[in-house]
């Protein structure tokens, strides 16, 4: 257990401070549901790329991405390759057409395409993938601070909850977003700083941090061989443009920016700027990976008590110390991954620059935990709420109900942070929900953007074919030894591309049959 000496805990206040402050600034503007919704589109490009950037950028990159690479490899940095991709298809087709529509919420369009049963379950798979995101950042954040700070996991999660509903409610998406354009700076400059200690700290420095990693392997993308049971290059790289075609497709948290902008044009090219930012950013953080790794494999000796808390947290409080210590020997690298870098942080960082680091990772959870308050307040707002249960509300009280939204987003994002403690991998556990929600409402859109054919009949035999494919994917794992033959073969990553593909060919083969839908602009 550690505590933060007061000069890093005064910087951290300070920090926590400014997010407050910069929401009661733009509470100011927040007058009515638009502004606190699209900023009324006066927002530029760049500030929105930032954002964007900043919202990918998030804990579960921090934390998550170094946990990954110490414990393995780079193969997850194929995610971040697939990105352009996803954004050239987001940019020529789905920004124009979400602009064109003038629907703050992405999912309205579905109600016109399918019927009102698509839009209110593309926007359940949608709340279930913000609150898997919230979850696994909140986790993530006490996770590293309980290393750095001592305090409980629910508490650390409590207050950064507090601060960032604060914020959030008073400020509305100007201040997301703005809060945002700091935080993406804040967090690239703490993983630049994290490199520059630990490679300062390693005998050798560059040169035998190269030397080791490729010894180890530590630089591999991953086999290229045609395998879709393991996380090869394939299967990330699959992974990685559907997830990323589903964040800049229709994932609200990004949909809601393109409105904030002037024009397509400018939305259009913040999300480039977004991706040509990410890219090496990204890559920061798969470096920190292999620098710590070669730090230890240096250093053994150093590393062992972060090994001894890991299996002593696995057998529990009732454990000897010989069987934690006969544990702790045969864990790998793998096993305790995520608490490496706050362990660093704690043992060899400075007075002072310890406050800056926790204050860049606080940027990472903020921001994207911030935006998904903000983006699941609107969906509820407009696509539930004044769908289902109350209509013609006035600007006032619709500002009120989102204001309301936002706390009790926020409280269940807190909620769903608990519920995670104890999870082996921050990055493995977003990516296996995330796929599992995605997967589920990614092809019921593409179906409707690209068969003209696919009515409500296909739609919804469509849905309900890919449900079941992607629950059987998802639950393989409890089907008893003796059904072997039953269990999908393929890599959890891969749900999200079968089931995708599954409603979307489901779809289109049922039309087909069926006959001619109505078009997506009808």
């Amino acid at each position: 257990m550690q505590n933060l000496p007061i000069l890093d805990l005064t910087i951290v206040g300070i920090y926590l401070l400014a997010m407050i402050l910069v929401g009661i600034w733009f509470s100011k503007k927040n007058k009515n549901a638009e502004q606190f919704t699209k900023a009324s589109g006066g927002i530029p490009g760049w500030a929105i790329g930032l954002s964007i950037y900043a919202t990918f950028l998030s804990s579960n990159t921090f934390l998550g991405v170094p946990g990954k690479a110490f414990g393995s490899n780079w193969n997850s940095f194929v995610f971040s390759i697939s990105m352009p991709f996803a954004a050239w298809i987001a940019v020529k087709y789905f920004v124009p057409f979400y602009r064109s529509t003038g629907e703050v919420s992405a999912y309205t369009h579905l109600e016109n395409r399918f019927g009102p049963w698509a839009r209110t379950y593309a926007v359940l798979c949608f709340l279930l993938t913000q609150l898997a995101r919230m979850g696994s950042i909140f986790f993530g954040i006490a996770l590293s601070l309980q290393a750095l700070t001592g305090y409980s996991m629910e508490m650390i999660m409590i207050v950064t909850g507090i601060c960032i509903i604060i914020y959030t409610v008073l400020g509305g998406i100007e201040a997301v977003i703005w809060t945002e354009v700091v935080q993406g700076v804040i967090k690239t400059l703490g993983a630049l700083l994290i490199i520059f200690l630990v490679v300062s700290n390693m005998p050798g420095g560059v040169s035998k941090i190269i030397e080791i990693g490729k010894a180890h392997h530590k630089f591999s993308l991953g086999s290229v061989t045609p395998d879709f049971t393991t996380a090869t290059f394939w299967v990330v790289l699959l992974y990685g443009f559907f997830i990323n075609l589903n964040n800049f497709g229709m994932d609200q948290n990004y949909v809601q920016r393109y409105h904030t902008a002037s024009s397509a044009k400018e939305a259009g090219k913040s999300v480039w700027l977004c991706v040509w930012i990410y890219l090496p950013a990204s890559m920061l953080f798969f470096i920190i990976g292999s620098c710590l790794y070669a730090f230890y494999q240096e250093n053994p000796s150093l590393i062992e008590p972060v090994k001894i808390q890991v299996a002593a947290e696995r057998l529990g409080k009732l454990a000897s110390t010989q069987e934690i210590s006969s544990l702790a020997a045969t864990l790998q690298p793998v096993d305790y991954g995520d608490k490496v870098m706050p362990y660093f942080m704690v043992t060899k960082m400075p007075t002072g620059l310890i406050g800056l680091i926790v204050s860049a990772i606080l940027s990472a959870a903020m921001s994207t935990i911030s935006s998904g308050m903000n983006a699941s307040a609107t969906v509820f707002s407009v696509d539930i709420y004044q769908r289902y249960i109350k209509q013609g509300q006035d600007d006032k009280q619709m500002l009120k109900l989102l204001h309301v939204a936002t706390i009790v987003f926020g409280l269940l994002g807190m909620v769903t942070g608990v519920m995670m403690i104890g999870v082996k991998s921050i990055l493995d556990i977003w990516w296996q929900l995330s796929g599992i929600f995605a997967g589920g409402m990614l092809g019921l859109f593409l179906l409707g953007m690209l068969s003209k054919k696919a009515g409500n009949t296909a739609a919804m035999a469509a849905t309900i074919v890919g449900i079941f494919v992607i629950l059987w994917m998802s639950l393989s794992y409890l089907i008893p030894p003796s059904y072997g033959y039953l269990k999908s073969s393929l890599h959890a990553n891969m749900i999200i591309v079968v089931g995708t593909l599954t409603i979307y060919l489901v779809g289109v083969f049922t039309a087909s049959i069926c006959g001619r839908g109505k078009s997506l602009n009808s």
